[in-house]
């Protein structure tokens, strides 16, 4: 079995499932798929024993960012997202039955990893991203900045185009096809009181020609 992918008998998604329904209704997968997905971790000062490597969203490395996140693996809440969201829409299990955090393979593991396989169970069923919108919700680090070495006058820096192009490698599609958001979370809750990080995501996938 490759690395990370579930059994899909052991969840019932077999040709079955349907129940009375017949089988040929089911047999044309349809021409777009809808899924959503969100995740959420808890961030802490780089010498709390449970954080891991560095702070890292979307694939963009915050080396010099004063908190860590809180993961079995690199804990991206933007990657684990969209990666949920494309399992959701192809009706898959979840991140966590796939990846379980109880698997030592998984530890401290770069998230490029469950990408890699979301984008092989789409791509073999037959589908390629149609958009994906991405909402980062995190009270810092900041996403723009005015101060950073390649900020112009004109254009501050915006980290979300790093992200962008990140998401848009490793699901092979078009930098256009890809948005990412992000807001705080006005100081309310976990989130806000920077303890927490977290994202949500919805993807829209449609039928290769």
């Amino acid at each position: 079995m490759h690395a990370g992918v579930v059994d899909e008998r052991a969840f019932g998604l077999h040709a079955g499932a349907a129940g009375a329904l017949d089988a040929a209704q089911w047999a044309q997968e349809p021409p777009m798929r809808i899924g959503h997905g969100f995740d959420i971790h808890r961030i802490a000062p780089h010498g709390d024993t449970k954080v891991g490597g560095p702070f890292t969203i979307g694939g963009v490395v915050f080396a010099d960012f004063e908190l860590g996140i809180v993961a079995h693996s690199d804990g991206d809440v933007i990657y684990h997202s969209v990666v949920d969201s494309i399992f959701g829409a192809l009706t898959l299990p979840d991140i966590g039955q796939f990846f379980p955090d109880t698997d030592p393979r998984w530890k401290g593991a770069a998230s490029d990893v469950f990408m890699q396989e979301a984008y092989r169970q789409m791509d073999q069923r037959g589908y390629r991203v149609g958009n994906i919108d991405v909402t980062l919700i995190a009270q810092a680090p900041r996403m723009i900045l005015r101060d950073h070495p390649l900020a112009t006058a004109e254009r501050p820096f915006d980290h979300k185009r790093a992200m962008i192009d990140n998401l848009a490698a490793l699901l092979q599609c078009p930098t256009n096809r890809i948005n990412v958001k992000a807001r705080t979370h006005e100081e309310v809750d976990a989130v806000g009181e920077k303890r927490a990080i977290s994202c949500h995501v919805v993807t829209v996938f449609e039928r290769k020609s």
